[in-house]
């Protein structure tokens, strides 16, 4: 109950707009500097080569979403440009991780097709990858329907599912070949679209890797979850799968121990980097997903 009230709670605190734009002006204060890497690419890009020289591939996400200006959804797409350069010019081993509303779902279409089309164009000249995060679910059909326009012209994007929802194992199935990030989801959904018990969450968030290994597709296992990472090493292991066929993947700031044991065990192991003022909507997401978190953050506050 008590965890059900607390992810409740910072769910909907995600969601204030007075109280985001309040958090450009703290800067990265009440502990996200833990978990956010920088405001900008700059500030961020000495923890991304930190990383690659411990063994760990990066993907970089530019925070920010659910964007209503067009002008403002450009300068997104000017961002994104400006990152990939970035880490084209440092050579580091990092992928590039979008929000579609960020570069204008919900201004106008036909503009995010041409933004989203940009970057996979730009990464591709750099041999880079695009990953559209998955948000929530008002804007599940309309990314997967972009993807897979996209997926005819390259071949250098991929897209998050997560498995909270009821669809997502068919929607597994059905994009085999294509790379997928998969997590557990972070949104607050309704019980006649998503899983509500943590029990069948992980049930099909396990199910949804096995089936995507199965169909040859490459796959990027996104959890902190010790027991699950077990399982699917297993799995792997039983069924000859391998390792190039998949990564583990965790949060910037989260079980660091957990991660470089990973890649010591010789496992693919990328860590999801995120970066920028928008920071805000993100650390309460990942308050709202465990109250060990809050500890976590009230220790970032304090050690300053």
């Amino acid at each position: 109950m008590i965890q059900k009230l607390s992810r409740n709670f910072f769910s909907s605190l995600s969601n204030n707009k007075v109280l985001n734009r309040g958090a450009k002006r703290w800067g990265l204060k009440l502990g996200a500097s833990k978990v956010v890497a920088g405001l900008t690419v700059e500030s961020a890009i000495e923890k991304i080569k930190d990383l690659n020289d411990s063994g760990r591939m990066v993907t970089l996400d530019h925070l920010g979403e659910f964007v209503n200006d067009a002008q403002e959804a450009r300068e997104s797409l000017r961002e994104g440009l400006h990152t990939l350069d970035v880490l084209h010019e440092h050579g580091v081993h990092c992928t590039l991780s979008v929000k579609l509303t960020k570069l204008g779902l919900d201004v106008d279409e036909a503009l995010c097709w041409q933004q989203i089309s940009a970057l996979c164009e730009r990464a591709a000249i750099y041999d880079n990858t695009i990953n559209i995060d998955m948000e929530d679910y008002n804007h599940y059909g309309q990314t997967l329907d972009i993807l897979r326009a996209l997926r005819k012209k390259y071949d250098n994007v991929g897209t998050v599912l997560q498995s909270y929802l009821h669809r997502s194992i068919e929607d597994t199935e059905q994009l085999a070949g294509v790379p997928l990030r998969i997590v557990k989801g972070a949104y607050k959904e309704s019980s006649t679209i998503a899983y509500q018990d943590k029990k069948d969450i992980d049930k099909n968030f396990v199910n949804m890797v096995q089936t995507h290994l199965l169909n040859e597709s490459y796959a990027a296992i996104g959890t902190h979850d010790h027991e699950i990472i077990a399982e699917i090493k297993a799995f792997t292991e039983k069924n000859h799968i391998p390792r190039d066929m998949f990564e583990f993947q965790m949060l910037y700031g989260f079980r660091n121990d957990l991660q470089q044991t990973l890649v010591d065990e010789g496992y693919r192991f990328r860590t999801y980097v995120p970066f920028g003022r928008d920071w805000y909507g993100y650390f309460m997401r990942r308050l709202a997903e465990r109250p060990q978190n809050v500890t976590f953050a009230l220790r970032g506050m304090f050690s300053k």
